[in-house]
């Protein structure tokens, strides 16, 4: 297995584990924050993908497909169009809402398949380049994808304890 099909594997195990977690759920289920406050279904998909999307993005050099494709637009959340979760305190993460399921599957896997062309073009060689000087140590290419598959890995598995949590299991 070389390094694309190995970084391809990753990030489609998080986007399977969501469409599993988002199957049957109606878009109220998915919007349903435990405790009221806490992290709901929709905003844990929602900021998988745009996470995915702000990183990636740059990398390629490509436009977000949030505002690229149109999404920011279709989602019209009462949130600026470069939010992407980050930072966002429980009045905010209540901004992320959605009248159907099928816009965060949409955008899901729009980003993804944006994440797996920019893969395709990932050689050994270009993992060690620095990308991002703001951190001590710089992040190279390689820690940043990585990064990128570690928080979507995290955030599908809260999204599948939230609808345990809620609605029982989830297969």
């Amino acid at each position: 297995m070389d390094v694309n099909d190995l970084l391809t594997d990753a990030i489609e195990r998080s986007r399977e584990v969501c469409h599993a977690v988002l199957r049957g759920l109606t878009a109220d289920q998915a919007n349903r924050r435990p405790g009221g406050d806490h992290n709901s279904i929709t905003w844990l998909v929602w900021h998988i993908a745009r996470e995915q999307d702000v990183q990636i993005a740059p990398l390629g050099g490509t436009p977000q497909v949030w505002t690229g494709q149109g999404w920011y637009e279709r989602f019209g959340l009462d949130l600026p169009a470069r939010s992407m979760g980050y930072g966002h305190d429980t009045e905010a993460v209540g901004k992320v809402i959605v009248d159907d399921t099928s816009l965060l599957t949409g955008y899901l896997d729009a980003t993804v398949e944006a994440t797996k062309a920019y893969l395709a073009s990932v050689t050994p060689a270009t993992l060690d380049e620095i990308v991002d000087e703001r951190w001590d140590p710089p992040v190279t290419r390689g820690v940043r994808l990585v990064s990128v598959v570690d928080d979507a890995a995290q955030h599908a598995g809260q999204a599948a304890y939230v609808r345990g949590l809620l609605f029982g299991q989830v297969h």
